[in-house]
């Protein structure tokens, strides 16, 4: 499926499938629903979901009649990720968003230039890790 949405392309054919869930219906049951998460290569988030008649999905075909359905809904990489922590397995997740500490993390909110947080966006998908990660661990570099 590929739809244009805000000026941006979001293409199921041309996107990285990062995992997907599905309810477990036969796709022919009205209650059929599943759900894939990709990143386009611009690095865009977005779900692509896929139901039945009485699926979140369905759509109204008017005369009080309803039918199966899919749709293309963006997401920021935030919510794609709270997405995968609930529906993927956590080896999927890693894959798709970098290694998870095991240990706890402090919180530490910045303030950054979108260019600076673009660039970090980029560099923690090319390292497959975290920008968590990406940051302490130049930091690490950076005091030694």
């Amino acid at each position: 499926m590929k739809k244009i949405i805000g000026g941006a392309k979001y293409d199921t054919t041309t996107a990285k499938n990062l995992g997907g869930w599905s309810n477990g219906c036969n796709t022919n049951d009205f209650n059929y629903c599943s759900e894939d998460l990709y990143r386009t290569k611009a690095g865009r988030y977005f779900l692509h979901g896929d139901g039945g008649a009485m699926s979140i999905y369905s759509k109204s075909y008017g005369n009080n009649n309803r039918g199966g359905s899919e749709e293309i809904i963006p997401m920021s990489r935030e919510s794609a990720q709270e997405w995968a922590e609930e529906k993927l397995t956590g080896d999927e997740y890693e894959e798709a968003f970098g290694e998870v500490a095991e240990y706890g993390r402090e919180t530490l909110n910045l303030t950054v230039s979108p260019q600076l947080k673009q660039k970090l966006w980029e560099l923690a998908e090319q390292g497959k890790v975290s920008v968590s990660s990406l940051v302490e661990g130049m930091l690490g570099k950076a005091v030694e």
